[in-house]
């Protein structure tokens, strides 16, 4: 018997062996897993010189200022925030087909809904295996590169910024990079940045198709060069009593589309040892969505009411140019500009936002290798339609404590 069950053992390895010929298994690794925890604790101290909405006091997006005088109150605020602290962890397990890598991260900075507080705020959620990635991460219709080393939270108003749900396929990587993804077509996020249209009584959002995405990127020691594109399809809808009488009878009183699409150049030029010029410009219609401030993707064409009024994708242009500079190993400043300007159309409202435009210089002290302390002074102004415009001057100082261990 003991010999029979020998016997039967040797044959189901034998039959193994035939099957997987001499190819290692398939996750035999071929590397060494990693898991890596990592994050900051930091405070940020917030001298506001004007006024904002209050849920947004802790940054400077300037299409938060008012262009109604007191609107939200006395001109000048102080605050004291830790919602810019940020906790991630991040892995990766080595296959005999390529490595897996996922991460996931968040900060406390509350938006949407949960604007104002002090709460989760998902970041990165994704996982990352031979060409493909799937889950949420910078879209690739940004360059996260350009980003500069401010303080303030939110940062540029005039650069693509947004960490959206996506499949995305990488066949080309090295110094060449080409990239194509589908992303998430819904709301972003921030309740300010919602694809719906504009002044259009009773409209909502119809997102029949994922947005399309892709980037080609070329980098070297001198810094790199993206181009990335973005094809979308926006629609609304308009829902009320399609049979008027004393019974309400719900359904889609109106629906209508557009095409959005545009284009995003960008560039980081290294300079010296560690300075580099960080810039970007984008243009394309229905976008808003995926700037990091200001605008609406869509409106009506005319005055709601009219019964020709059809959705229009409304057309934006954003320019971000920093300078970050390090005077020592000690000491770093970052200094730029940078807008948002919609050209609106003739059905969105008078106090509809226009232009956004956002400055900002700091000084930066690292007296050891994961402490900083930073002052920054912002200055942001917003235009409406109308011509109405504020605009708002403020100071903030950071205190930054960096933590991390790989197991």
């Amino acid at each position: 018997m003991i010999h029979q069950l020998k016997k039967s053992a040797v044959t189901a390895i034998a039959a193994g062996i035939a099957l997987t010929g001499t190819q290692a298994p398939l996750f035999a690794a071929e590397g060494e897993k990693s898991f890596e925890v990592y994050g900051f604790a930091q405070l940020d101290y917030i001298q506001d010189f004007g006024r904002v909405n209050p849920d947004w006091e802790d940054t400077l997006r300037p299409s938060r200022i008012p262009t109604d005088e007191d609107q939200y109150g006395d001109d000048g605020q102080a605050m004291v925030s830790v919602k810019q602290s940020r906790f991630g962890v991040k892995g990766t397990l080595p296959t005999a087909k390529g490595d897996i890598n996922t991460k996931f991260e968040f900060d406390m900075f509350g938006v949407g809904d949960d604007a104002g507080e002090t709460t989760i705020r998902l970041r990165h959620a994704y996982g990352e295996f031979g060409q493909f990635l799937a889950g949420q991460t910078n879209s690739l219709f940004m360059d996260g590169d350009i980003f500069p080393n401010t303080i303030d939270y939110w940062g540029p108003a005039g650069m693509v910024f947004l960490r959206n749900p996506q499949i995305r396929w990488t066949p080309i990587k090295g110094n060449q990079t080409f990239a194509v993804a589908i992303e998430n077509p819904g709301n972003d996020i921030d309740s300010g940045q919602y694809r719906e249209v504009a002044d259009f009584p009773g409209a909502q959002g119809d997102q029949e198709l994922p947005d399309l995405t892709a980037h080609y990127r070329l980098k070297g020691d001198w810094g790199h060069v993206q181009v990335a594109g973005i094809l979308r399809w926006i629609g609304t809808e308009v829902l009320g009593d399609t049979d008027p009488g004393p019974d309400t009878d719900l359904g889609v009183l109106y629906d209508d589309d557009d095409t959005g699409w545009g284009i995003n150049l960008t560039s980081v030029v290294n300079l010296f040892e560690r300075d580099a010029i960080r810039v970007g410009i984008v243009y394309g219609e229905g976008i808003a969505s995926y700037m990091n401030d200001g605008g609406m993707d869509a409106g009506p064409d005319r005055a709601p009411g009219d019964p020709d009024v059809q959705i229009e994708a409304v057309e934006l242009t954003g320019v971000s140019a920093y300078y970050d500079h390090w005077w020592n190993d000690q000491w770093s400043s970052a200094a730029g500009y940078s807008f948002t300007k919609v050209d609106n159309i003739d059905g969105q409202t008078d106090d509809t936002f226009k232009k956004g435009q956002y400055a900002s210089a700091n000084l930066l002290y690292y007296p050891v290798e994961n402490v900083m302390v930073g002052a920054e002074l912002l200055w942001g102004e917003r235009e409406d339609f109308d011509g109405d415009d504020g605009d708002d001057t403020r100071v903030q100082i950071s205190f930054k404590y960096n933590f991390g261990s790989t197991l």
